[in-house]
């Protein structure tokens, strides 16, 4: 089975007056279908800026990026525009982004439905399925003042599913919530990824998201920098295995080779700008930092002449004419 997103060498370029800001640079990233993702990374290391791409509200500078068989650089306006509308959905970290305050909760999810062209009766029937899901059937009738934060990011999920969608992202969907509630919420993802067979990326800050995805992704200066991943135990129950938790954790190697190392381990080791490397016996690879006088190099690529003693000064005028009528 193919993969459900392909990103390879992924590159996106903003152009703001007469700078150029490089957003993404080199990334990859494969996801499986119905896999549960977190991605995590600095502000302003690109991983907004990959969920807008992802999502179609920005289109690639470069690269390539497959979603469920499109290829999202090759698709017209109107394709983009139906496969936002068929395959997304969205979820934001202001509820001003995702619901309509005027509305009751079934009435903002329903309106995608309408737009949809849905009939009353599949509409109740769906909106009911969703809001049951997500725990608020019985505050259906209520609007957005009259719920807490928790419950509008739930209504909020509950519209991002009412167009039936493959891809569900959702950009910092608990960083206005208190920690209580983002684990519920993060929990709640977990539960719909399974119920509906979504495929779920998540970026965030928050750091107990690993305790709720299948794989959390590192993006550092725009590409994938590692990724750590829950060791399934499937003798365990779910209750023992996130008591349990063990998680491997890897650093990326993009397609031309390029290694990214922990900021926290080049500065350990004394890491540099340059590196002796070596294959050892157990089929590994042993990265060392060069020694600062080994590492200065011209730019011509060559090392500089480094003199033990400094040149004795030349002659010069009548000095020099008498040194030579000397010899």
């Amino acid at each position: 089975m193919k993969p459900f997103i392909v990103c390879e060498n992924l590159v996106k370029i903003y152009k703001v007056a007469e700078l150029e800001v490089i957003a993404i640079q080199g990334l990859d990233l494969t996801v499986e279908k119905g896999e549960l993702i977190g991605i995590v990374g600095a502000s302003g290391s690109g991983k907004s800026t990959f969920l807008n791409v992802l999502g179609g509200l920005d289109r690639p500078s470069a690269g390539k990026i497959w979603v469920n068989g499109r290829n999202l650089l090759k698709l017209s306006d109107a394709e983009l525009d139906a496969y936002r509308r068929d395959e997304v959905g969205f979820i934001w970290q202001q509820s001003a982004r995702n619901l309509i305050s005027y509305l009751t909760a079934q009435e903002n999810v329903e309106l995608p439905m309408t737009v949809a062209g849905m009939s009353p009766r599949q509409k109740r029937a769906w909106a009911q399925e969703l809001l049951e899901a997500v725990g608020l059937w019985e505050h259906r009738q209520h609007k957005l003042a009259q719920l807490s934060g928790g419950q509008q990011q739930r209504v909020a999920i509950a519209v991002a599913l009412s167009n039936k969608p493959s891809l569900l992202l959702g950009d910092e969907p608990t960083g206005e919530l208190d920690s209580r509630t983002s684990d519920e919420t993060l929990a709640l993802f977990q539960r719909l990824n399974g119920q509906f067979g979504l495929t779920t990326i998540i970026v965030t800050h928050d750091p107990q998201v690993s305790k709720a995805v299948d794989r959390v992704v590192t993006i550092r200066d725009g590409r994938t920098s590692s990724e750590t991943v829950r060791r399934a135990n499937h003798n365990q129950d779910m209750e023992q295995a996130e008591q349990e938790a063990v998680f491997d954790e890897y650093v990326m190697v993009d397609g031309a080779g390029r290694l990214q190392i922990p900021p926290d381990i080049r500065e350990k080791i004394g890491l540099s700008d340059r590196v002796t490397i070596a294959v050892t016996e157990d089929g590994g690879v042993l990265v060392k930092p060069v020694a600062e006088k080994e590492s200065r190099v011209s730019r011509d690529g060559r090392a500089p002449a480094i003199a033990d003693e400094p040149p004795e000064p030349q002659a010069k005028g009548l000095r020099r004419l008498w040194g030579k009528w000397k010899r």
